[in-house]
């Protein structure tokens, strides 16, 4: 009989049954009672673990170590350590690396301060009972299973964007936020900029008038530039990672570097593509600002070839909103792969597009909106002119700070998964209708692609025995 991940004999079955019933025998208590879930006091440090030690989990580390009233004590990745120079993160990757940088980290304040490091992130959560908190940096399709184990586990989560890999996890996760009453976070950092408020505030003044069009872009393309289909190559997995671990909710396929690191993010079963990676970030002004949630339909069309198994190296993604309020229908326009809006010159009165941003026209005017940066008026000699309205919306002390601040008790953070759900929901929504090849007409309530039964599928994936996020 083989040894399980615990060193001891057992099977997957058993091991999974435990886990299972380990979440479901923890009692979460509101946060009304007792300080709420897993309540840190102001005075005391937020222990938090680590759940991805990748290139991304490691840049939130980064920033969480500027906060003296937060620190981590365990790390959980299959991989113990892989080379990140290929690509911008740089540096190594890995559980092993991670937990030194974090041992180096505390050194100096804390000399006998030890990190754990963990395999198996279930194994972490069930031994290390000191865990308040955990980031999940893990790539898409384990967000909502890592979440939702954690929060049932009355752990507060950091989970990175998009919140979820499919449809039907957005919805489960925002529910079990609401139920467990953690403090959550999307990792969708231009989300708690002073640009962004700013943007939400002129648009809420009326600075162009009712908006009925908005354009987003990014020049962002796939990792993957020539393969077409998934990988038929089978080399050696690489020592020191459990590539079935990798997987978890995925049925098994072989090991290929076209996957893991950094690139699984091009194949469906993992990721979304550039929309995946972007849209929670550059749409997001336009979520928050014109209340988007639910749109009648959404046709996306790929700019370059894609398949079953891989994402284009670019798509146009068209979304039609009914009203909202007093607001008009708008129509939301997303391009990424280098494609941007063909927009008519006067519209803009001869200035130039940057490589990344979006654009909100309305019944009086333009306003032109960059990641976390403040916005224009178009022309500029309307902006130059323009008297900022008055600050309505709490500015943020920073998008890992409002967490830590929200794990102890203080307003939840700006994009709690409440929201975060509803902003992955809009991206999974073009990544469905990339997939199908299909115009979605959208039935929000029940969750279904009217007259198109294949989209079930994908609203909703499969699961290995055990990994349900449920």
């Amino acid at each position: 009989m083989k040894n399980n991940l615990f060193g001891a004999p057992n099977n997957r079955r058993q091991f999974l049954s435990t886990s299972a019933a380990l979440a479901a025998s923890i009692t979460v208590l509101p946060r009304h009672v007792l300080g709420g879930a897993r309540f840190v006091p102001p005075s005391e440090k937020v222990n938090i673990a680590l759940v991805g030690a990748g290139g991304q989990g490691r840049s939130n580390l980064q920033s969480l170590f500027r906060e003296n009233d937060a620190q981590f004590i365990a790390v959980a990745d299959p991989a113990q350590s892989f080379s990140l120079e290929e690509f911008y993160y740089k540096g190594t990757g890995g559980r092993s690396s991670t937990r030194e940088m974090i041992e180096k980290q505390y050194a100096a304040r804390t000399p006998n301060f030890r990190c754990t490091e963990y395999e198996d992130f279930r194994v972490m959560l069930e031994k290390e009972k000191s865990i308040d908190a955990i980031l999940c940096a893990t790539p898409d399709h384990l967000h909502a299973y890592v979440s939702v184990l954690a929060m049932r586990a009355g752990k507060h989560v950091f989970c990175e964007k998009p919140l979820t890999h499919n449809i039907w996890e957005a919805r489960l996760v925002s529910r079990i936020t609401k139920e467990t009453g953690v403090a959550t976070q999307m990792g969708n950092i231009g989300h708690s900029s002073e640009g962004m408020r700013q943007t939400c505030e002129w648009l809420w003044a009326g600075a162009i008038g009712a908006v009925r069009e908005v354009h987003a872009w990014v020049g962002a393309s796939r990792w993957n530039k020539n393969l077409t289909g998934r990988p038929t190559e089978t080399p050696p997995v690489p020592a020191g990672l459990n590539w079935d671990l990798w997987l978890g909710p995925r049925e098994p396929r072989p090991y290929h570097p076209a996957y893991a690191p950094v690139k699984w993010r091009d194949f469906w079963a993992f990721g979304g593509g550039a929309l995946g990676d972007f849209i929670c970030h550059d749409l997001d002004a336009a979520c928050w600002a014109l209340d988007l949630r639910d749109p009648i339909w959404v046709e996306a069309r790929p700019g370059s070839h894609m398949d079953a198994e891989i994402s284009p190296h670019s798509e146009i993604v068209h979304y039609q909103f009914g009203p909202r309020g007093d607001q008009p229908p708008v129509r939301v326009t997303w391009y990424d792969g280098g494609l941007q809006p063909a927009l008519a010159d006067d519209l803009l009165e001869g200035e130039s597009l940057p490589g990344r941003g979006s654009l909100f026209i309305g019944d009086k005017g333009v306003l032109l909106s960059g990641f976390a940066a403040r916005p224009r008026l178009l022309p500029e000699a309307r902006n130059d002119n323009y008297q900022p309205p008055a600050k309505t919306l709490a500015r943020s002390k920073g998008h890992h700070r409002d967490w830590i601040d929200a794990c102890k008790g203080g307003a939840p953070a700006s994009s709690n998964f409440e929201y975060g759900a509803r902003l992955t929901e809009l991206l999974l929504l073009g990544v469905l209708s990339l997939r199908t090849g299909k115009r979605i007409a959208w039935d929000a309530v029940n969750l279904k692609a009217r007259n198109l039964p294949a989209a079930d599928a994908i609203i909703k994936e499969g699961y290995r025995p055990g990994w349900e996020p449920a």
